[in-house]
């Protein structure tokens, strides 16, 4: 059935490029746009784990095949680079993926950035640096702010936050301070990691240290044990995801007294929604509306979301130059 009709929409995407090269009538629909295809699919990486994956798509699904007003099925990929093969296959003609991801499905297949994920009111985080010595590595006393996200008031410096205020965690701020790391111990993630790694390196660099030989790495697994590393006293400085020091509250109750944020890198921008190039434009901006309004569509939906892919909510506003800048430095690690 799925292969007939894209069978079909292939069929009427090749007769009318026929048409055109023979400078016969445009076949598209009034509104410029080319008929729309009977179904699409979805590719994504669920946050849910375990057997009711298909459960979990399900009310996501049927509000966009309502909207739609065709049929839009779900599939669950193994990981995101899984969603851009899936993508370059016409196997899905939508993917909700990381920002690499988006990136390479931009690049590769020309596809279509059309919604960027939002987590707590924000499409970009930074990566955070923190340190067990604020005299070291703060102008001023640090101050409490809290985040919000899960009512945790925590300590920053260097102007980062203001005190009894919300976070915000929006940089670049006090960059300038990772100069003072040659001769530390810094804790760092995979080089796969944004935040505990990739920007942070980017970051260093521009402030004119050499990451090689003018610090000493601590190699760690995960933004928890990149705070611990910290807060243990293994690294005098590490760096994970904002605010990563709310996941080892329980095993550090004390964690803002044992790990200071002291600066910001500039945005790391989350994931999104792409679509195929082959879609026509009026189908694509219906479903970029539909996505964003989903959260706010009903109680369960915004439940459904942050269960199904750990968001708060889609937006049209795409940023595309987010996506960009992280393609660039997904570029220098490459190798």
């Amino acid at each position: 059935m799925r292969k007939t009709a894209l069978l079909a929409s292939g069929a009427v995407a090749v007769l009318a490029l026929g048409l055109a090269g023979c400078g016969s009538s445009d076949s598209s629909s009034a509104s410029g746009d080319t008929e729309w295809p009977d179904e699409i699919t979805i590719s994504l990486v669920p946050s849910t784990e375990g057997e009711d994956l298909a459960e979990a798509l399900d009310p996501l699904t049927e509000y966009l095949s309502d909207g739609l007003g065709i049929d839009v099925h779900g599939v669950v990929a193994n990981n995101y680079a899984a969603t851009v093969e899936a993508l370059g296959a016409d196997q899905a003609q939508v993917i909700i993926s990381d920002a690499g991801s988006l990136y390479n499905a931009i690049q590769q297949y020309g596809a279509k950035l059309i919604d960027r994920d939002v987590r707590f009111g924000a499409t970009t985080y930074s990566a955070v640096a923190y340190t067990n010595d604020p005299d070291k590595y703060c102008d001023d006393d640090p101050v409490m702010a809290t985040y919000e996200a899960s009512g945790i008031e925590l300590s920053y410096c260097n102007g980062l936050e203001e005190a009894g205020a919300s976070a915000t965690g929006e940089g670049p701020k006090g960059i300038e301070h990772l100069a003072d790391v040659a001769g530390a111990k810094v804790a760092l993630q995979a080089a796969t990691s944004p935040a505990g790694y990739q920007y942070p390196i980017v970051a260093m660099q521009d402030e004119g240290i050499d990451t090689d030989s003018d610090i000493t790495q601590i190699p760690v697994e995960g933004n928890n044990n990149a705070v611990l590393a910290v807060a243990n006293g293994d690294a005098e400085v590490g760096f994970a995801y904002w605010d990563a020091r709310t996941t080892v509250t329980d095993e550090v109750p004390d964690i803002a007294d044992k790990a200071v944020a002291f600066a910001y890198t500039e945005p790391i921008p989350n994931g999104g929604v792409a679509a195929s190039s082959s879609l026509p434009s009026d189908l694509t901006d219906k479903l970029a509306t539909l996505l964003a309004d989903y959260a706010e569509s009903s109680d369960e939906a915004a439940g459904v979301m942050f269960d199904l892919v750990g968001l708060s909510d889609w937006t049209t506003d795409t940023n595309e130059d987010d996506i960009t800048r992280y393609g660039e430095i997904l570029e220098k690690f490459s190798n």
